[in-house]
């Protein structure tokens, strides 16, 4: 199972880096137009994104429109007391930032600036690659499961919406026994939904 998950992360991350960068443009600025009509989006006060590396589909566009409706938006940072796992901090135009051992950008630790994971409303997350039953296969490192896994069994926890490029839904992924499934994956052509109110929609 480890060698076809290993095989499947390694054949989609070379599609998704050889979109034509115009492209990549492109579908970034899908992603406004698909939410801005998503009722949990639009009510939401507090999200989690990312910033795009190795090709992931940017959310950059959906950060900018988050300013502008008023939703303060965080980023995941690699938290320095409790290795594997995340911390979140509030992200902003003039946030000071560092590069973490990865090589991507994440906000400098401020204490103030971290905000309580069971605190947001949404958590997009970046993925490899995902199936039609909302698996989701990450990088391999494991950090959002671990970060997600300490939220089950709180009253209030946020709702995860996992962002991709169309190339990246493959049919089916080898499971294991800690993966979660996302209730919402969105693609800059289609948000898909498993056992949401929000059903799936094609705007092509």
């Amino acid at each position: 199972m480890h060698t076809n998950r290993h095989k499947i992360r390694q054949q989609v991350r070379a599609k998704r880096q050889q979109l034509p960068p115009k492209q990549q443009l492109h579908f970034s600025r899908q992603l406004p137009k698909l939410v801005e009509q998503h009722p949990r989006i639009s009510q939401a006060k507090k999200v989690a994104l990312y910033l795009a590396n190795d090709g992931e589909l940017c959310p950059q566009p959906l950060i900018e429109w988050c300013w502008q409706q008023g939703i303060k938006t965080y980023l995941p940072v690699l938290d320095p007391m409790n290795e594997g796992h995340l911390l979140f901090l509030h992200y902003h135009a003039q946030s000071p930032m560092q590069t973490n051992k990865f090589g991507i950008a994440e906000p400098c630790i401020q204490h103030n600036q971290v905000e309580p994971a069971e605190q947001l409303d949404i958590i997009f997350t970046p993925l490899v690659a995902f199936d039609q039953l909302g698996n989701r296969l990450g990088m391999g490192g494991g950090f959002y499961d671990r970060t997600l896994a300490l939220l089950d069994g709180q009253k209030k926890k946020p709702y995860t919406i996992g962002l991709a490029h169309d190339i990246q839904c493959v049919p089916k992924l080898p499971i294991e026994a800690w993966d979660v499934p996302l209730p919402e994956v969105i693609t800059p052509t289609k948000i898909w939904s498993w056992g949401s109110a929000f059903k799936p929609k094609d705007t092509l």
